[in-house]
């Protein structure tokens, strides 16, 4: 089997895990109140690339022991990210944030039920993240470390924030480096955390979560960079959302800032120096090396 087969089928066995999570870890749609409920599963489990859970499992993978308990902490810490991940997804389809009707696919969730209950749900879906994190099963150390983790990538100093900036720059000029900042913060800071979670339960050190850190900052960018590239360049239904809708609200993007031939360079560049930064975990870290190549040409 070649090494592109190699990670597809691990890209598979760990999408699966994560359903499966999801769907053990989440409250059933019959539980009361049942509209929630349906509205939450909707929300954590209508599709997607599942690209945190999945950064959560390659940098799990760095560890030199993998247990039951292990794998069990990285089951939880992969659904937590995943809930604050859709619970950001439909605050920001709601008509008072990006005003849209489609995400992966399918109505978003105020369209397929209602404002009020989506509101609910990306209320929900994060406290249930840090509930899921706190009853972890693994030492309470780790919890801690990742519920404090996943706090700091999804507030106000990170996603929140980031959010809020982006809804501020609405028509404005950003500096590259002040696009960067908003992203690193509303993009890059969960993707980040994603990769730091599974480091945490696997108990690395700091020398190699310094390391990963390097990685996850370098993927956070260009994670963002090809989004603007393909809200850009691609169509509705490949996107799986509304296409051009970056344009439409005039907002400030890599590509109207950088032109799209230096934003695909770019990322393309920051896609080697993930790679680069994971040279000391050798073959451990070829999944993570993978994710950097995924990131970087989906949609291609």
């Amino acid at each position: 089997m070649n090494s592109v087969d190699l990670f597809q089928e691990w890209v598979t066995s760990r999408s699966q895990r994560t359903e499966a999570a999801l769907d053990a870890l989440l409250d059933s749609a019959q539980t009361n109140p049942a509209r929630l409920h349906e509205a939450m599963r909707y929300a954590a489990q209508g599709g997607g690339k599942r690209i945190r859970p999945l950064l959560v499992y390659a940098a799990g993978q760095l560890g030199n022991d993998s247990d039951a308990k292990t794998e069990a902490a990285l089951d939880a810490a992969a659904v937590a990210i995943e809930c604050i991940h859709a619970y950001s997804l439909v605050h920001d389809d709601l008509p008072c944030m990006d005003d849209d009707d489609l995400r992966r696919g399918r109505p978003t969730v105020h369209k397929a039920f209602d404002e009020a209950t989506a509101l609910l749900v990306g209320d929900a879906l994060q406290t249930r993240a840090f509930e899921i994190l706190a009853n972890a099963p693994c030492a309470a150390d780790v919890r801690l470390s990742m519920i404090a983790s996943l706090a700091a990538a999804s507030g106000s100093r990170g996603m929140a924030g980031g959010q809020a900036i982006d809804l501020e720059s609405v028509g404005k000029k950003l500096d590259l480096s002040g696009l960067q900042q908003m992203h690193a913060m509303k993009t890059g800071a969960l993707l980040s955390c994603a990769v730091e979670l599974g480091g945490i339960a696997a108990q690395l050190n700091s020398v190699q979560m310094a390391h990963l850190q390097d990685y996850s900052r370098a993927l956070g960018l260009a994670f963002q960079i090809v989004d603007d590239v393909l809200d850009a360049t691609a169509d509705s239904q490949t996107l799986g959302k509304t296409a051009g809708k970056d344009a439409i609200n005039d907002k400030p993007t890599y590509v109207t800032l950088m032109g799209l031939d230096y934003a695909q360079k770019t990322a393309k560049e920051l896609q080697e120096k993930a790679i680069q930064s994971l040279d000391s975990f050798g073959s451990k870290a070829q999944a993570l090396k993978d994710l950097a190549f995924l990131v970087v040409n989906r949609g291609k």
